[in-house]
C-alpha cells in the first residue's frame, strides 16, 4: 500500500498524522483517496477543476513526478509519495531616496 508523507503545514488536516497509507495505482488516485479521507485537505491540493495545483510538488521516492509521468505516475505497494507545498517569501527591497 503506497504511503503519502504529509508536510507539517498540512498535518492539521490529517489529525496530525505525518504519513498516511493510501490506495491507488497512480499518484492522482492515491492523492484522491487521501482527500476522500480528509476532505478539508483537498482545497490545498486540487484546484476548482479537480487538477493538482501547480504550486504543489509531489515526489515518488526522490523523483519529482514532473520528470516522470506527472500525476499518472504509477505506484507500487511500497511507494513513498511526498507532498511538498510551495513556500512563499523572499526579500522585499525598498528604494530609499534622500
Amino acid at each position: 500500500m503506497p504511503k503519502i508523507i504529509i508536510p507539517t503545514p498540512l498535518r492539521r488536516f490529517t489529525n496530525n498524522s505525518s504519513s498516511i497509507d493510501t490506495l491507488g495505482e497512480s499518484v492522482v488516485e492515491a492523492v484522491q483517496h487521501l482527500t476522500a479521507q480528509y476532505p478539508e485537505l483537498g482545497q490545498y491540493l486540487f484546484d476548482h477543476e479537480g487538477n493538482l495545483r501547480k504550486f504543489v510538488r509531489i515526489y515518488v521516492g526522490d523523483q519529482d513526478i514532473r520528470e516522470l509521468n506527472q500525476e499518472q505516475t504509477k505506484l507500487s505497494a511500497n511507494s513513498i509519495v511526498s507532498i511538498i507545498p510551495a513556500i512563499a517569501g523572499g526579500l522585499n527591497t525598498l528604494t530609499i531616496r534622500s
